[in-house]
């Protein structure tokens, strides 16, 4: 009876060993598609324009940031 708690406490580590061997690789995978998106062989004016072309700032804030960059 006394070595049932023992058990117990066993079955807790694995169950948290479980849960690490299956996020580990989801966060992984979620690492790798964040950091290819971001190429490190462009220059800030090429994400500029980019972001431009996306629609993301409007050509007020990119003739701004532009001149900032030069």
């Amino acid at each position: 009876m006394m070595g049932g708690g023992f058990g117990m406490g066993w079955w807790w580590i694995i169950g948290i060993v479980v849960l690490i061997a299956i996020i580990w690789p989801l966060a992984q995978r979620f690492n790798r598609n964040n950091s290819a998106s971001q190429s490190p062989g462009k220059s800030a004016l090429d994400i500029l324009k980019e972001r431009y072309a996306k629609g993301e700032i409007d050509k007020q804030e990119f003739e701004e940031r532009k001149k900032d960059l030069m």
